[in-house]
């Protein structure tokens, strides 16, 4: 059990990590808007506010390592369950108030990740 939540941790993690290089850096590359679905001009408007939604994506997946790496498991989950939580609401806000895949991509590892800690 351990071992698959750390590796739904591990996903999870690296899916926002990747969320930060396409909010912060390829924004406005042909890359980030083939991704986002948006024009040159669209992307430009909104680049700095996407740039500050990766940083806050940054921050959750260094939480989600920081509990992956915590030397002592039960703060170790504790600390998983914290980041997974905002992860899922997160992802629930954005399935609502954006596009409905963000649920499934984002909201959905993240309450698997809860179901494994809650299991234990």
């Amino acid at each position: 059990m351990h071992a698959l939540i750390i590796s739904i941790s591990l996903f999870v993690a690296l899916e926002h990590f990747a969320f930060l290089v396409l909010e912060m850096f390829l924004w406005t590359k042909k890359s980030g808007r083939r991704v986002f679905n948006q024009s040159l001009d669209e992307a430009k408007k909104t680049e700095v506010l996407a740039a500050n939604q990766g940083l806050y994506n940054g921050f959750l997946a260094s939480g989600l390592l920081w509990g992956v790496l915590y030397p002592e498991v039960k703060t170790s989950y504790e600390i998983l369950l914290f980041f997974f939580s905002c992860v899922f609401i997160a992802g629930v806000y954005g399935g609502f108030s954006v596009k409905k895949s963000i649920f499934y991509i984002q909201a959905l590892p993240a309450l698997m990740g809860i179901l494994l800690l809650l299991v234990l």
